[in-house]
């Protein structure tokens, strides 16, 4: 077989270029793999805070929920946001330790419990000291409810000194 000299001076730019093609997308491809396969950190939705976020439990959301206890976990306060997106007066039902107390939330509105005069849910015979979690049951409108561990804190940070309950 014969080849003429312009057939054979393009042979070598064409496996370069088929070369350089290949090494670029062996590059692309190993640098981007591994996001590929693996979940992103920011669509992994956790409570960015000291407490925690209710799971849906009903039409009202439970925003950043904990007990500040004094330091022998015998009594604390129940603090959190309880948000009501709904067009009608909404009830949260929340339970622990055989306890049961309710937060009326007005229609279109968020009520923080400990803040803007709204009191805190004093809770009676806590018995777990700081530091530890709590099962507390969450129940509004319709929804079946939820229970979820509650992190006990004390009033070490300032934010939370003035919830430590008094005697």
């Amino acid at each position: 077989m014969h080849t003429t000299p312009r057939a054979a001076a393009l042979r070598p730019k064409t496996s370069r270029l088929v070369a350089a093609v290949a090494v670029g997308l062996a590059v692309a491809l190993g640098s981007t793999g591994c996001s590929m396969i693996s979940p992103q950190a920011t669509t992994i939705e956790y409570s960015a805070s000291d407490g925690v976020n209710v799971p849906s439990s009903g039409p009202l959301l439970v925003r950043n929920a904990l007990i500040v206890a004094d330091e022998s976990g015998s009594a604390g306060n129940f603090i959190a946001a309880i948000i009501n997106d709904t067009d009608s007066t909404e009830t949260l039902n929340v339970g622990l330790n055989g306890q049961r107390a309710t937060v009326t939330v007005p229609a279109r509105t968020t009520v923080s419990l400990g803040v803007d005069g709204v009191e805190p849910l004093l809770i009676q015979g806590l018995d777990s000291a700081p530091g530890t979690d709590v099962s507390v049951a969450f129940q509004s409108g319709n929804g079946e409810g939820v229970e979820l561990a509650v992190p006990v804190l004390d009033g070490t940070l300032p934010q939370y000194a003035p919830f430590v309950p008094e005697g």
